[in-house]
């Protein structure tokens, strides 16, 4: 109701504004018509000569309103065509066109009896864009027949018009499911793996293989060595097979990269439990999002924190970590829930208002705490 108040003020604001132009002009045309020939053909020559004199100072065409072409359009019926580019700052075709514009606004009206059919509404749209982006194999015809079903009648034609429109294809002749689209349908059923590289306090390096499991966020710690080989690598992931013992069934994909120490034989050991392996692509961290993501959330809550002196050091902090990670730390992507409890436990609101009732325990060598309520 009130945008349709503020529209009906504007409607009168303009009407009156035409109103008070129409008047003033009326009143100097008077003017002019009492006036004597001579002196109006001196003023018509001054106001020629002034016309002249801007347009070719600015150069820019002049901007009309509704009210000016209105004012142009009623004199030129009092003028001869052959004069009018004389008179008018304007050519003939333009005034021509103005008039017609007037002529056929005159005649133009609209039946409300019959306003016809509404426009569709925006949370609709949204709607529908939503299904097309979340449904990549929906047709225009397919969302139609679900919204027909949520209680929103629609005919396809608007359906593939408002697709067009957001740059969708109505008709989808797209190739398969994007990365993040198979990643997501898959999640339960992936398992991915990267070396972590550490430095020492005397600066010698350490390599650290971890596999995570995407659907749970659980995290596994292979092996640490100082001397990486392929051999090596084939035995840590023969650890991890027995480590996951049935569970090794769930799943259905490994991802890693190109690392030269994910050998064939590497590869052959988690096919032959019915993984199928896949390779990222060449310098393209994000196929392999999820384990680069825990990599540096793993430098920053510890790593970049903590001096490693050996490997025996490194092997006990990541195994602590490990219980603190699996147990304990909250994931997004788990509604806050750590990867091995399914369930958040129910529990009681805390009163805040007494800290003794919450119990800081601090873990990984003091580097990370953990809270718990008090028993």
């Amino acid at each position: 109701m009130l945008h349709d108040q503020g529209g009906g003020c504007d409607h009168i604001e303009v009407l009156l504004a035409l109103a008070y132009r129409l008047v003033r002009g009326l009143f100097g045309l008077l003017t002019v018509l009492i006036r004597s020939d001579l002196s109006k053909d001196v003023e018509l020559l001054v106001l020629r000569h002034e016309n002249h004199v801007l347009r070719r100072q600015f150069g820019s065409r002049p901007q009309w309103d509704h009210v000016d072409r209105l004012w142009l359009a009623a004199l030129s019926r009092l003028i001869r065509r052959c004069r009018w580019a004389e008179v008018f700052p304007v050519t003939p075709a333009t005034i021509s066109r103005w008039h017609r514009t007037l002529v056929r606004r005159k005649w133009t009206f609209t039946d409300r009896r019959h306003p016809g059919r509404p426009c569709t509404r925006r949370p609709v749209k949204a709607l529908i864009v939503r299904m097309a982006q979340q449904n990549p194999t929906w047709r225009h015809r397919r969302i139609q027949g679900e919204l027909a079903r949520l209680g929103y009648p629609i005919a396809a034609s608007t359906v593939w018009e408002i697709l067009h429109a957001a740059g969708i294809d109505p008709a989808p002749r797209r190739a398969g499911p994007t990365w993040q689209q198979f990643l997501t349908a898959q999640a339960h059923a992936i398992i991915a793996c990267d070396f972590l590289v550490v430095e020492t306090i005397i600066l010698k390096r350490l390599y650290v293989l971890i596999f995570i499991e995407h659907g749970t966020r659980r995290l596994h710690l292979a092996g640490v060595t100082a001397h990486p080989t392929g051999a090596w690598t084939v035995q840590q992931a023969r650890n991890l097979a027995i480590d996951l013992g049935d569970r090794i069934a769930e799943l259905r994909f490994l991802i890693h990269d190109r690392d030269p120490l994910f050998t064939a034989a590497v590869n052959a050991v988690f096919t032959s439990e019915g993984l199928r392996v896949i390779t990222t692509l060449p310098r393209t961290p994000r196929m392999n999002a999820i384990c680069e993501r825990f990599i540096g959330t793993l430098r920053r809550e510890l790593l970049d924190r903590i001096l490693i002196l050996n490997e025996r050091h490194l092997t006990f902090v990541l195994r602590e970590y490990l219980i603190h990670y699996n147990g304990h730390r909250p994931h997004q992507s788990r509604k806050q829930r750590p990867p091995d409890i399914a369930t958040q436990p129910a529990c009681d609101v805390t009163d805040l208002n007494d800290l003794r009732s919450i119990h800081r325990k601090p873990v990984v060598t003091g580097m990370i705490n953990e809270y718990h309520n008090a028993a």
